[in-house]
């Protein structure tokens, strides 16, 4: 095909097919402003751990202040697009509103995300500094972000929300809703493969592997076939629970109990009673039973007696 024939071909896909942003309508957010945005975010929360230049105590108000109004302007700009596409009467204003109320919430966050740092430097021994955790562990991008897009999400944000933990899926190969309740210390080690659901609630100190799935067991659906939204379908995860690489667990009636060990492999759609542990059995369905816990710290692999 000739360039001519090529661009025919195009312009009648859009016609035809779709998927062309808005003609002669709002504007959508633009990833590379979104991603522009996510990145001074991780340098606000960790000040001279990106920068190709060393950041000196006396240029940290500057830096901070630019920083900040980085933020300030493209979040406003973002919020705006999102609003407009949501038909918001006061697209405008009410950016302006939200933008204020999240940039008050970033000491918070900040201190939050320090959990998560704390929690995957005590549940690694392989991590040598704290340093190394920040700058290295996709752990600490991809929760980080969540816990941005989750005040929006909170806020009733569209768009934006997602935008910004797909931001976080692309780099770590982690998929987090923006809408997942997470509590402090929380650690995803190695990363690769973790989905967790819009619905899931998971307590302080919850530790999980790679390739774990918090996820829904079927869609509620009206009358019509559609799926209903706004219902829980993923599962809760209380306090200082350890889930294994691959484990799948399924469904908005489902608690894992506090203390609890899943391991890996495991494919679980009941609720776990705490101080219990699963595992695989081979050809058999996970097997669930007590256990008893010898160390009263936070929960690592051998502390346990399986």
């Amino acid at each position: 095909m000739t360039h001519e024939e090529i661009k025919a071909a195009l312009l009648a896909s859009y016609e035809s097919d779709g998927g062309i942003n808005h003609l002669d309508g709002v504007n959508l957010p633009g990833q590379e402003s979104v991603a522009a945005l996510c990145r001074d975010y991780m340098h606000l929360l960790f000040p001279g751990f990106f920068d190709a230049a060393a950041l000196h105590k006396q240029d940290v108000d500057a830096h901070i202040d630019a920083l900040l109004r980085r933020v300030e302007n493209r979040l406003s700009a973002e919020l705006e697009k999102a609003l407009r596409f949501a038909r918001d009467p006061d697209p405008a204003p009410r950016a302006g509103e939200i933008t204020a109320a999240t940039l008050a919430r970033l000491p918070g966050l900040r201190q939050l995300v320090q959990t998560d740092v704390a929690a995957a430097f005590e549940g690694d021994p392989a991590a040598g500094n704290v340093e190394e955790i920040i700058l290295a562990y996709p752990c600490v991008l991809v929760i980080s972000l969540q816990r941005l897009a989750h005040v929006l999400y909170k806020m009733g944000v569209p768009l934006l929300p997602r935008m910004i933990t797909e931001y976080g899926h692309e780099r770590t190969g982690c998929d987090i809703h923006p809408g997942a309740q997470i509590e402090p210390y929380f650690f995803i080690d190695h990363g690769t493969g973790v989905v967790i659901g819009e619905t899931a609630r998971i307590g302080e100190h919850v530790k999980i592997y790679q390739g774990v799935t918090l996820g829904a067991r079927s869609f509620v659906t009206d009358d019509s076939g559609n799926p209903v939204k706004g219902v829980r379908r993923h599962p809760t995860i209380e306090k200082r629970v350890v889930i294994y690489p691959g484990a799948t667990i399924l469904g908005g009636d489902t608690v894992i109990g506090e203390n609890s060990v899943v391991g890996s492999n495991v494919w679980l759609m009941n609720s776990m009673p705490p101080n219990s542990i699963a595992y695989y059995q081979g050809e058999a369905a996970s097997s669930v039973r007590p256990l008893k816990r010898r160390d009263p710290g936070v929960a690592h692999a051998g502390n346990w007696d399986i």
